[in-house]
């Protein structure tokens, strides 16, 4: 082997070494798992719950949302239904089902991997609370995998208010996350949120930890 053919592979030896050294020091982040879930409008939970009901908090979340009490069941277009789908509070101004896309496949529904509240042109499906039911023409989505991060997490870390980034979870099952969006706001807790499929499928709960690339 000559001169030059060896310090080709010293090189190409030091330059992987550096990029595995650099992934390992990569921005720390926890992994939050997100089950299945509906955003309401107080219309809505009017509709469902009652004439005045409002929703009731049981577990406070992050960036001044709460879990409720209160829980629903969804029905897909061929009329199978998942219940006990907990409602996230408090209301917004369109009401918005989240789910997995092995949810989908067993609802019956086709809905595209979107950002929280990009809904134009989702899934139809039915809402169906203890005093009614709506239907929603748009608005049941596959979330898109994603990290809230607050500025100062956002400042460490590099990046951006909508930026997409690559995530490795360095497991037994070894995973790199792309497409994942940057959410900054001052309320929110650094946390990555995956639905349950991508998390099942990596072997990761939550409280385990990811890094940005």
């Amino acid at each position: 082997m000559d001169e030059k053919t060896v310090e080709l592979i010293t090189k190409l030896a030091l330059e992987a070494m550096q990029e595995r050294q650099a992934e390992k020091r990569g921005f720390l982040v926890p992994v939050g798992v997100s089950a299945r879930h509906v955003h309401l409008t107080q219309e809505h939970v009017e509709a469902l719950f009652g004439a005045g009901h409002t929703l009731h908090p049981k577990k406070t979340l992050m960036g001044g949302q709460f879990a409720a009490e209160e829980c629903v069941t969804i029905v897909g277009l061929k009329l199978r239904a998942i219940e006990n789908v907990r409602v996230l509070g408090p209301c917004r101004g369109q009401s918005q089902v989240e789910i997995s896309a092995t949810d989908a496949v067993r609802l019956g529904v086709n809905a595209p991997v979107r950002e929280s509240g990009k809904l134009a042109g989702s899934a139809p499906v039915a809402v169906v609370g203890p005093a009614g039911a709506v239907y929603l023409k748009e608005g049941c989505i596959v979330a898109m995998r994603h990290i809230h991060m607050s500025p100062a997490d956002a400042q460490a870390a590099g990046v951006k208010d909508g930026a997409i980034v690559s995530v490795r979870a360095d497991n037994e099952r070894a995973t790199v996350f792309d497409n994942v969006l940057i959410r900054v706001n001052e309320a929110f807790t650094l946390e990555m949120h995956l639905d349950t499929d991508e998390a099942n499928a990596c072997k990761i709960k939550t409280g385990d930890t990811v890094r940005i690339m």
